[in-house]
């Protein structure tokens, strides 16, 4: 029997991050075109599924077989720009789509995270083929809000990733025992696990226990509320099937192992804000992969606007890290 030929890659509907605009004023169809043709893969790419796969570059051996690093760039749509203390660092969407486009690019980087605006350019510039792809799905908690605990699903819906095809969605699950809008949030995202689980799709669910301090509302990473965080999480909706927890590393790394025993949920980890200390966030990610439930990072600011500006060389990194 011929050996299956390699696919070509699709020609991108907008050549470059210029074409966009046109594209978008003129045929608007076309986001919904380059969804429909675009080149999927499983969720997770294993050796078993590489031995079966057509052509001869899907039959090498994944770089890290059964993991995922995941690229993410949802924090615009919530009104966060800031990386560090650049407070706009985020608002160029030229640059940000450039910068994405160059970490989708590297090898290891099985996808992206973004929300639909996001895609939808990534889409019509071609970056998207064999990646997986997931939607960001609660972005009404905007950043600074007084309503930033009531975080409504302003984002993908889940008959949105079925029509895109695209592979999986995220959820944003803050608890603040004081403001009577996390249970809104709480009961809506139960159901949406529900309508994700009914199209069999995975779901991404990062949980916080939270509080405002001065104002401001603050993340708690102490082993206890990120245990409880992932406790409430884990229990969820009328099945669990589908549902993967996105967890931060504790504030002290050493409590990683027994938090992470709260559940049997896959996991992977998220970047979060890590300063200047790049170095760091990679030591504490290196030790909390090596746990039995944690398969893989998802990462955004800290790679794709690295203190030294090198994208490539902060997300190589990352990626060795799996």
């Amino acid at each position: 029997m011929t050996p299956a030929r390699p696919t070509a890659p699709a020609t991108p509907a907008a050549p470059s991050v210029r074409d966009l605009v046109r594209l978008r004023a003129e045929r608007p169809e076309a986001i919904a075109e380059a969804a429909a043709r675009r080149k999927r893969r499983p969720l997770l790419r294993t050796a078993d599924t590489a031995d079966t796969a057509d052509s001869a570059s899907e039959r090498a051996r994944p770089p890290h077989p059964g993991r995922l690093m995941i690229i993410a760039a949802d924090h615009p749509a919530r009104g966060a720009l800031a990386v560090g203390d650049r407070a706009l660092a985020m608002a160029n969407r030229f640059e940000l789509l450039q910068r994405l486009c160059l970490a989708l690019s590297r090898p290891g980087v099985d996808g992206v995270l973004a929300s639909a605006d996001v895609l939808d350019d990534l889409l019509l510039l071609g970056a998207l083929e064999d990646k997986v792809v997931m939607g960001s799905m609660n972005r009404g908690g905007l950043a600074g809000a007084t309503f930033e605990l009531d975080d409504r699903f302003t984002g993908h819906r889940p008959e949105d990733l079925v029509r895109h095809g695209f592979d999986a969605g995220k959820l944003l699950l803050r608890i603040d025992h004081d403001d009577p809008g996390s249970l809104d949030t709480l009961h809506a995202a139960a159901r949406t696990i529900d309508a994700m689980a009914a199209h069999r799709l995975p779901v991404f669910v990062e949980p916080f226990l939270c509080r405002r301090v001065d104002g401001r509302l603050r993340n708690d990473l102490g082993a206890a509320a990120v245990t409880t965080s992932i406790a409430i999480a884990s229990g969820l909706a009328g099945t669990s099937a589908y549902t993967w927890l996105k967890v931060p590393v504790t504030e002290d790394p050493d409590d990683m192992a027994q938090v992470m025993e709260t559940s049997t949920l896959p996991a992977v980890l998220l970047g979060g804000e890590v300063g200047d200390d790049l170095d760091g966030a990679y030591g504490k990610w290196r030790e909390a992969l090596r746990l039995p439930t944690v398969r893989g990072l998802v990462v955004g600011r800290s790679l794709l606007y690295p203190v030294d500006g090198d994208v490539a060389g902060a997300v190589d990194t990352a990626v060795s890290l799996l």
